[in-house]
Formats: structure tokens, C-alpha cells, sequence
């Protein structure tokens, strides 16, 4: 009687670690630890990371690190050997070549012998100073001084601009480390301004050279064609010039419809033009723009802001609601938990958030009614605008104007702080409108600028003075320019704002 297998009778243990192996090669052992978070299967790739870091902590190596012997011991005459036949540049004192390491038949010398001078050029760096910028090059600081005391007496060492190059000449030191005494040193301290120091008996003397500069400013006058810029391009003008005329147009007038092909654009810039052949172009003093030869557009730099006026002496207005500070609102005006004391009570302003020592503005032109310190609003600037409104500005952590000072729209006023009752950096800004506190957000301000009646004769004098100079007059020591010529109109305006 044969014996059969029964049902259900155990399976051989090599079939059981075959269908193991098989169960384990299905399983996802790594999956993405980003889904699915929470699940058996991520806590499976869990366990995955957790056990493959211990395992990789198991086996960090212990111990200090073993040097590993050298393939052959180096004394001094073989580290030269090998010294002497690598490539290495001349300008580090690099050599090559067999032989070529100092061997014991060279002595070291007890004194090396200097150039009795150096001649050599430096240049000013941006943010560097001249003293600096000497003691660099191998000037003293006892020299470096007495140029500075020298240039003095002649300019502002500070004025110098970036970019200016120096030439010096440094004598023979006295001894050996001792420092080379300055001989000769030239540079262009300003514009219309050449100096030199030379050493005179022992003694460092300035030497002023005035360079004669004509001032005469520059006018340049043309028709729009295809595109204004190019057409102010071809007539001579300065890219700085171009950028102010367009910018200043643009406050006053739509670029997009204001300019035609056709029109004649006029364009005043202060120029300097020196002896030696130098240029250079200043701010826009006179915009102008004329259509059918009458002037649609004719303003003018006046003030020491660098506004711009009509003719008639009125200026850009600007309506709208102007931000006192550059940031965001983090807190609205009506009623709220104050964050210090912790109770609910009116918050008769907007809170902006901005970093410590942001500046604050002057949302119009006012006076300053009230500067200085304000309990818990901290430092405080309080103005007047008249007509019944006024503006306040809190926790600056300084102020910037005093107190009966008049103020104008975008002056700076103060900085953000977080002085009296605060929790932050921040500018609490108020409203009041005939005493009464209102929602800063809610009211739009009209910004407009005009010349003092005091100065309206001078005003306009001066623009029948810059309207008098010859176009291109200042242009005469330049090489000849294309005039701009009108092109075959089209409705194509290219724009170009700074």
C-alpha cells in the first residue's frame, strides 16, 4: 500500500524559504518618505532609514588615523632635487631644471641691495580712501598723513572719485624695512583740479594746477522721428540725459500719447568740458516738447529738492494714497487686543511692519507740530497739513526733524523703530481729520508743488536764460553729430525710463 501526501500536510522547508524570499522581494522596502506619511507603508521606509543609519554608525571608523609611510625617505637634498625640476611660474620665483636648488656653495647675503626708486600707478577702488590707497603702494604712514593735511588745504580728500589714478615715484629707503620716502605723487583731485606733492629740501609741498572748465550748458534740439530716443541719439545727446528727459516727462505727461513723430523734443543738461578734453554731463535743467510750434511741455529744475515746474510754476501733482513708509500692513484701524497690554481698546491707526531704521516720510507738505518723545507712542512726529488734517507717526527709533520745522511730501521724517509701547520694529501712522482720529486708508491726499511767489520772477528768467542758449553751442570743442531729422511718421513710440 503506497502512503500518499494528505491535505494540509507540511511543505518542504526549501519550498517555504522559496515563497519567503519571494513575499520579501515584493515588499517595498525604500519607498518615498514624502507620501503616504502615516501609513504601514511609510513606517516600513522608516524603519528602513533608521536601521541603515545605525548600521552606517556601527561600522564609523574609530581611532586616530595612521600616516602612511612614504614610498622613500626625502632628506633636504632630495626635497631640492625634486624642487628644482618642478614647473612652477617665473613670476613666484619658480625655477626648472636640474641643478637649479641652491646648493652649499651659495651663501646667504647679510644685506640686499634696493632700487634706489620705484615708480608705480594706483588706483582709487570704490569705498577705499586716497590714505589708504597710499599706504598700500609702500607710502608711510607719516607721508600718507601729510598728503592728507596737504590736500586739505586745496579740496575735500573725500570728493575724490572713484576711478582716479595716482602716480608715484618712492625714493630709496634709509635703511634696511625701512620704509621708501615719497618723491613725487600726481592725481586729479577734481574736475577743474590737477595736483602734485614733490619732495623739496626733505619736505613734502603741493603743487595746484587749476584746469579751466567751461560751463556752458548743453541744449540739444530735434524732431522725433520713428523713435525719440534715437532721434535725441542722432542730434548728440548724452544715454544720462535721454533718461532724465524721458523720466521728467513722464511725471508730468503720458508717454504714450503725449509724443508724436513729428514733434520737436528740447533737452538742457549742465556740461563741463575742461582744457585737457574732458567731458561730463550733469542733472536735466529743461525739458521741453513742442507740437505745430507751440510748446506742449516746458519744464524746469528748480530748488534744492531737483523738482521740476511748469511756465506758470505749478508742479507734478500726485493724488492717491501715499504710503508713509515702505512695508506692509499688519495691523488695520478700529478696535483690537493690544499685544502689550492685553486688553481690547481702539487702535487709532494702521500699523506697518518695516526693518529697524527703514525711513519714514511725509505723506504732504506740513508743519511739524510735535517731535520728541510721546509716551507710549515712544518717539514721535506729529504734523500739520492744514485744512483741518493732520498726520502722526509713532515708535521711531530716532526722528529726523524738529519740532517747527516745515516739511514737504516724501522728506524723510524719522526711522522705524520700536520705542514706547511696542513689541516690534513697526510704524503706527495716524489720521486725524479736525482733531477726530479717522482711517489713514480711507482718506487720498492731493500732492502738488509750486514755486514760491517770492521767486516766481527769478523762476522764470531763469527759464528764458536756459531757452536763450544756443542748440549744440556747447557742442563745439565734440566731434560733428547727426542731426535729428524728421523720419517717416508712425505710431511707434520706444520708451526709455531709468
Amino acid at each position: 500500500m503506497v502512503r500518499g501526501r494528505g491535505f494540509g500536510a507540511a511543505k518542504p522547508a526549501k519550498v517555504r524559504r522559496g515563497e519567503l524570499l519571494a513575499q520579501l522581494e515584493t515588499i517595498d522596502w525604500a519607498p518615498d518618505l514624502a507620501e503616504d506619511i502615516g501609513s504601514a507603508r511609510w513606517f516600513r521606509g522608516l524603519g528602513t532609514l533608521i536601521g541603515l543609519s545605525l548600521a552606517a554608525l556601527a561600522m564609523w571608523p574609530g581611532g586616530d588615523a595612521i600616516a602612511a609611510a612614504p614610498a622613500l625617505p626625502l632628506d633636504t637634498a632630495a626635497r631640492d632635487e625634486f624642487r628644482s625640476q618642478m614647473i612652477q611660474p617665473l613670476a613666484l620665483g619658480g625655477d626648472s631644471g636640474r641643478r637649479m636648488a641652491a646648493t652649499k656653495a651659495v651663501a646667504p647675503l647679510a644685506y640686499q641691495p634696493e632700487r634706489t626708486s620705484m615708480q608705480l600707478t594706483a588706483t582709487l577702488a570704490q569705498g577705499d580712501s586716497l590714505a589708504r590707497m597710499l599706504m598700500r603702494a609702500g607710502v608711510s604712514d607719516a607721508d600718507a598723513g601729510i598728503v592728507m593735511a596737504l590736500l586739505a588745504g586745496v579740496t575735500t580728500p573725500g570728493s575724490i572719485t572713484p576711478g582716479t589714478q595716482a602716480d608715484l615715484r618712492l625714493g630709496q629707503p634709509a635703511g634696511p624695512g625701512a620704509a621708501r620716502p615719497l618723491e613725487h605723487l600726481a592725481f586729479r583731485a577734481r574736475f577743474d583740479l590737477d595736483v602734485t606733492f614733490s619732495r623739496v629740501d626733505g619736505r613734502l609741498i603741493i603743487t595746484p594746477q587749476p584746469i579751466s572748465v567751461d560751463n556752458t550748458p548743453l541744449r540739444i534740439r530735434g524732431v522725433v522721428g520713428t523713435s525719440l530716443y534715437r532721434s535725441a541719439r542722432a542730434a548728440g545727446a548724452p544715454i544720462e540725459a535721454i533718461q532724465q528727459y524721458l523720466h521728467t516727462l513722464d511725471q508730468h505727461l503720458s508717454l504714450d500719447t503725449a509724443i508724436e513723430p513729428g514733434d520737436t523734443f528740447d533737452i538742457v543738461v549742465t556740461y563741463r568740458r575742461s582744457s585737457t578734453g574732458e567731458s561730463q554731463v550733469g542733472d536735466l535743467l529743461f525739458a521741453g516738447l513742442e507740437r505745430d510750434g507751440r510748446p506742449k511741455a516746458q519744464l524746469l529744475r528748480w530748488g534744492g529738492d531737483g523738482l521740476f515746474f511748469e511756465a506758470s510754476g505749478m508742479g507734478a501733482q500726485r493724488t492717491g494714497l501715499i504710503m508713509p513708509v515702505v512695508g506692509r500692513i499688519t495691523s488695520n484701524f478700529g478696535a483690537r487686543r493690544h499685544p502689550v497690554l492685553g486688553y481690547t481698546r481702539m487702535h487709532a491707526g494702521v500699523d506697518f511692519g518695516a526693518p529697524h531704521g527703514a525711513p519714514i516720510y511725509a505723506v504732504g507738505d506740513a508743519k511739524v507740530i510735535y517731535s520728541g518723545w510721546h509716551g507710549g507712542h515712544g518717539n514721535y512726529v506729529k504734523l500739520d497739513h492744514g485744512g483741518g488734517f493732520a498726520t502722526a507717526y509713532a515708535h521711531m527709533s530716532r526722528v529726523a526733524v524738529p519740532n517747527g520745522a516745515r516739511v514737504h511730501a516724501g522728506q524723510v521724517i524719522g526711522y522705524v523703530g520700536s520705542t514706547g509701547l511696542s513689541t516690534g520694529p513697526h510704524l503706527h501712522y495716524e489720521l486725524y481729520r479736525n482733531g477726530g482720529a479717522v482711517n489713514p486708508l480711507s482718506v487720498r491726499f492731493t500732492v502738488s508743488n509750486q514755486v514760491d511767489q517770492k521767486e516766481l520772477i527769478a523762476f522764470k528768467a531763469r527759464m528764458g536764460q536756459l531757452k536763450g542758449v544756443s542748440p549744440g553751442a556747447a557742442m563745439t570743442s565734440m566731434a560733428p553729430r547727426q542731426a535729428a531729422t524728421a523720419q517717416t511718421p508712425r505710431r511707434e513710440i520706444d520708451r526709455l525710463k531709468s
